[in-house]
């Protein structure tokens, strides 16, 4: 009888640990994909103002849609209810450092140095599969790959926001 007892608590003890672990793989799941769709809706954004938007150094203009870099991202950010500071050396200190292109997700920022060598003077928003999407001072708001040509060797961080 004492054995039956023991096998029947034995038992409940496993599918209740079962049950827990099932419930937290559950809640890990949802928090991934609620990141995920938060991400998709900034890259949504953005993209909504490809060919709609101007570049000007130092102005943040969102009534006539005048931007530089970083004030567009605060702009997209900002739209999706996710506050960043304006400037790309500010929005370099703004959430998670992520050191490496290849640990880049969706809507994570990526800094990049135009400029002075090491300093932190442009910003997009990575879309996936080595893009970015930014604010361009020439062509507007555009979207680049960030492993070729000259964004290659151009990266400082990525900030996870």
């Amino acid at each position: 009888m004492n054995k039956m007892i023991t096998a029947t608590v034995l038992a409940l003890a496993l599918m209740s640990a079962s049950g827990q672990a099932a419930m937290a793989a559950n809640a890990t799941s949802s928090t991934k994909a609620s990141t995920t769709s938060k991400a998709d809706k900034i890259i949504k954004s953005a993209e909504s103002y490809i060919g709609k938007v101007k570049y000007k150094y130092g102005v943040r203009d969102p009534q006539h849609l005048i931007f530089d870099c970083s004030a567009f991202t605060q702009f997209i950010f900002a739209k999706n209810g996710v506050t960043i500071p304006w400037g790309s050396t500010a929005q370099s200190k703004a959430g998670k450092a992520v050191s490496s292109k290849a640990n880049l997700q969706k809507g994570d920022l990526v800094l990049f140095s135009v400029s002075k060598p090491g300093h932190i003077d442009h910003v997009g928003i990575y879309i996936g599969s080595g893009k970015m999407i930014h604010n361009h001072p020439d062509k507007g708001v555009e979207i680049t790959d960030i492993n070729s040509g000259y964004w290659k060797d151009r990266f400082i961080t990525g900030r996870r926001v």
